[in-house]
């Protein structure tokens, strides 16, 4: 089943990152000599995805920008002779095509993907969220979209039981091929309630039926619309499904995993 579109929600302010988010998104924070969401967006077009959605907030701007045309700056490398930088510059534009939302209020990320519905319509599409960038041959969203076949998949790794409670957990079932059947999900429970230690990351392929699902879920703590808290309302009408998903994973919402990620892409 193909899957052409593909949300990322990046409405987040980024307080971990303050004072340095007062200006710019940490989406836009570089990795080398890319920002992070370059890379999840070259993640999703090597996944056959062909149109990207963002979901921004008031402030955010710098990310249109980004993914806009510069014809003054290529005139400028071109004159000056820069051509290999003018090849990095240059195609960022046309990989996908780009369309943009606002998220106005910080309700969670279940409502972030709601403001999404319109310019997704009735297909299925990729949700891939800002922090979480995978090393591996095979792209992340590859592996998930690989594996699809009309439900849910959300991505996994196994986490440090020490760590657990601050990751969305599954409850595995039956395994099929690569894929586990998702009997239940928590979010962060205590290390003695972990149903396993296969936590969530933030990558997922959603059928149209989210949407509603999501409509219909009750509130996280502090009123929030999770995307875990609309799995698991979907999950009484149609099966979810977790991939492990291969690759080493950094966690680029924490300064500790930007800089590791600058490491292990420095020479890739």
């Amino acid at each position: 089943m193909k899957v052409k579109k593909a949300v990322l929600p990046v409405a987040g302010v980024g307080t971990r990152f303050l004072p340095a988010t007062k200006v710019v998104p940490k989406e836009l924070f570089p990795i080398v000599d890319k920002p992070v969401i370059q890379y999840l967006v070259e993640e999703a077009v090597l996944s056959g995805i062909e149109e990207i959605i963002f979901v921004i907030s008031k402030g955010k701007e710098l990310i249109i920008d980004h993914f806009s045309p510069k014809p003054e700056l290529e005139d400028f490398l071109r004159q000056k002779g820069k051509m290999d930088i003018l090849e990095k510059v240059k195609p960022i534009h046309d990989m996908a095509k780009f369309s943009y939302v606002y998220q106005d209020s910080p309700l969670g990320d279940g409502h972030a993907v709601l403001q999404a519905e319109k310019l997704v319509g009735g297909e299925p599409f990729l949700v891939l969220f800002g922090d979480d960038i995978v090393k591996h041959e095979i792209p992340a969203a590859k592996q998930l979209l690989d594996n699809f076949f009309g439900e849910s998949i959300i991505a996994v790794e196994k986490v440090p039981m020490s760590e657990i409670s601050a990751y969305g957990v599954i409850e595995p079932g039956d395994k099929k091929g690569e894929l586990y059947s998702v009997k239940s999900l928590v979010e962060k429970p205590d290390q003695s309630e972990a149903p396993s230690d296969l936590g969530i990351i933030g990558k997922y392929v959603c059928p149209p039926e989210i949407f509603d699902a999501l409509k219909k879920s009750t509130s996280s703590k502090g009123g929030e619309i999770r995307l875990i808290d609309g799995f698991i309302t979907l999950s009484k009408d149609q099966g979810i499904w977790a991939c492990q998903i291969k690759g080493e994973r950094f966690d680029t919402g924490k300064a500790e995993g930007l800089v590791e990620a600058n490491k292990a892409f420095l020479n890739f």
